[in-house]
């Protein structure tokens, strides 16, 4: 529990380090060149710190802050996971913490229901242990609908550390 809490609260510097060189309008709503605009700011600052971004096949981007170890996860597989959810403003809409206070985790199986796009095409990526920023574009999360606090056109970050990956029968 404390090993999490720590890499949480550095995680969350980090983001907010990664935010704090942009220069982003969270007054209304972005249009996706808009978004466009404010994802290429966020990688590139993420790039100049001497980071190395990856993608996936879909196109969501991705920073191996920690590597992991052993399998990556495959759809049917039961993961947990501690993470944050952050928009690109650095604003926090969602934490592990806010659905399971009693370990910081969060426990789903891949693929079923499907989350959102971006979320479970990153998690093939990030095997046991490993920490990992995702960098979600809207085309792969909410689109142009939004949900709730994501308003429409808004990547979503989220910092995760994958707990466990319990392969499917």
């Amino acid at each position: 529990m404390k090993r999490f809490t720590t890499i949480f609260i550095i995680a969350t510097f980090l983001i907010a380090t990664f935010n704090s060189c942009l220069e982003i309008d969270d007054t209304t709503v972005p249009s996706r060149g808009e978004e466009q605009i404010n994802l290429k700011k966020y990688l590139d600052n993420i790039i100049s710190r001497g980071n190395d971004v990856d993608t996936t096949e879909l196109g969501v981007y991705y920073v191996t802050m920690e590597a992991g170890t052993g399998a990556y996860p495959k759809t049917g597989d039961t993961l947990t996971v501690g993470y944050a959810g952050y928009l690109i403003n650095g604003s926090l809409f969602d934490a592990s913490y806010w659905h399971n206070q009693t370990d910081s985790t969060y426990t789903f199986v891949l693929g079923n229901p499907p989350l959102i796009q971006g979320w479970d095409d990153g998690m093939k990526v990030i095997n046991k242990n490993a920490r990992v920023q995702m960098i979600i574009p809207s085309d792969f999360a909410y689109s142009s609908a939004g949900s709730g606090f994501v308003q429409p056109f808004q990547t979503l970050i989220f910092v995760i550390v994958m707990k466990d990956i319990k392969p499917s029968n």
